[in-house]
């Protein structure tokens, strides 16, 4: 079957897509994109579907942004279809709602989409997501530490996030990107190229250009191997929310009764339906510890009862925000959103004759030397340090020399205080030294960080 023609069944059979329906086309100037306002224009005048293109500018890559825009208006044109173009400031956007830039220009694209979609009458929107797309989402998110929810990826037809009642199409999603690549060749369908695309900064694009390649010279079938571990994900996601919905309809027992599974997967239910993005961090600490509020954030915090049920409570009042600098009260468990970093703590009692496992992005310490209250800042001239193993304390900037760190990139990294001013965390650097577990460490505190 041709590319042509799968669209057209996607769309007439799992769609639904109606004679003489409105669609929007959400379309970026991209090949991906491109490809499908080509084939929709070309399909459209038989099913008599009324398209409208849709075009969001992020402001994210200054003159290239505004001419992708231009670009995308200008193919409508000359294609007779009406456009709706919007523009957002993304990067203000991000640092207002305190979100990743991932997160808040998904956000904003999908509201513009969904208001597309009601200027239009049209109840479906289509994307250009493809089968790489799918594989690379699938490492994002195991790499991130998601469960079967966010593995299972996306799916051909699904809700729209920015209002349930509009569904996103996604008719190339179980087509290769090298198909599409082949159709604009031969079909000589004029796009443009994301410079971006080819950075190695974004977690998607390491994915895309190391990862995915050596692992296919081990398993050259590993994009057909992963979309069908997804496959299987996703009906194993759907009988799980659908035996979810049979306990909470049928029986009387609380949920902390419940299988592990039914529990978990309840908590992310209410996680998701209170805006809190669930992680299992997060969802095993509220499981185990009822009554223990979490926080989630700058601004909120989130505990729950014996029942596991969950609910907000007010943030502590010790938590400020200025400027570059982030006060924050250590609570028994929290995670927060600042400058780009997530981070997240825990504090537990430390098990005699056991050793805290340590990996990428976590570190332990000893709680009771670090204190309740840290800051969180940049590097600043004056700073003193005394990392793990050195025989005494040194200035910071000697240190950021020895280790050859580049001048710009000690500005960026981010580092802690302790309650008493002393430095015991660096963003790429050891530990320092006073704040290590001892034998006769009581408490330890696990941080946790990663870039978003």
């Amino acid at each position: 079957m041709n590319l042509s023609h799968h669209v057209e069944n996607t769309l007439l059979q799992l769609a639904r897509c109606r004679p003489g329906e409105s669609l929007v086309l959400a379309v970026s100037g991209g090949l991906d994109s491109m490809v499908l306002l080509h084939l929709l224009a070309r399909l459209a005048p038989a099913h008599r579907w009324r398209l409208l293109v849709a075009h969001f500018n992020h402001r994210l890559r200054g003159r290239a942004s505004g001419a992708d825009a231009r670009f995308v208006a200008l193919t409508a044109q000359r294609l007779g279809l009406p456009l709706r173009v919007e523009a957002a400031e993304v990067q203000a956007i991000a640092q207002r709602e305190r979100l990743s830039l991932e997160m808040a220009a998904r956000q904003a694209r999908h509201a513009f989409f969904a208001r597309a979609a009601k200027h239009a009458g049209a109840q479906k929107i289509l994307l250009a997501h493809h089968a790489n797309d799918q594989v690379e989402l699938f490492f994002v998110r195991l790499l991130q530490g998601t469960g079967p929810t966010g593995l299972k990826g996306m799916e051909i037809v699904s809700p729209s996030p920015a209002d349930p009642s509009l569904q996103l199409v996604r008719p190339f999603l179980e087509v290769p990107r090298s198909d599409l690549e082949h159709y604009a060749l031969t079909h000589q369908v004029r796009f443009r190229e994301d410079q971006s695309n080819a950075s190695l900064a974004p977690l998607r694009n390491r994915i895309r250009h190391k990862l995915l390649p050596l692992l296919t010279t081990w398993q050259p079938g590993l994009p057909q191997v992963i979309r069908r571990t997804m496959e299987l994900l996703r009906a194993e996601d759907c009988f799980l929310t659908e035996a979810l919905a049979q306990r909470q309809r049928e029986t009387g027992e609380p949920p902390a009764q419940w299988p592990l599974a039914l529990q978990r997967r309840f908590l992310t239910a209410q996680l998701l339906h209170l805006g809190i993005a669930p992680n299992f961090d997060l969802i095993e600490f509220l499981r185990l510890h009822p009554g223990q509020p979490i926080m989630i954030g700058e601004d909120q915090r989130v505990q729950a009862d014996a029942h596991l049920n969950l609910q907000k409570v007010p943030p502590p009042p010790s938590l400020n925000h200025a400027g570059n600098r982030l006060v924050l009260q250590l609570s028994a468990a929290g995670q927060i959103q600042w400058q780009n970093r997530e981070f997240a703590w825990q504090i537990r009692p430390c098990r005699e004759g056991r050793r805290p496992r340590t990996r990428s992005g976590v570190e332990w310490f000893d709680a009771d030397t670090v204190g309740e209250r840290i800051v969180l800042r940049h590097w600043q001239p004056g700073d003193r340090y005394w990392p793990i193993g050195a025989p005494a304390e040194m200035k910071l900037q000697d240190f950021f020399v020895n280790q050859k760190v580049p001048a710009a990139e000690r500005r960026r990294r981010l580092l802690a205080e302790a309650a008493d001013g002393r430095i015991f965390w660096i963003e790429g650097a050891r530990i320092a030294e006073p704040f290590k577990v001892r034998p006769q460490t009581r408490l330890l505190l696990r941080w946790q960080w990663r870039t978003v």
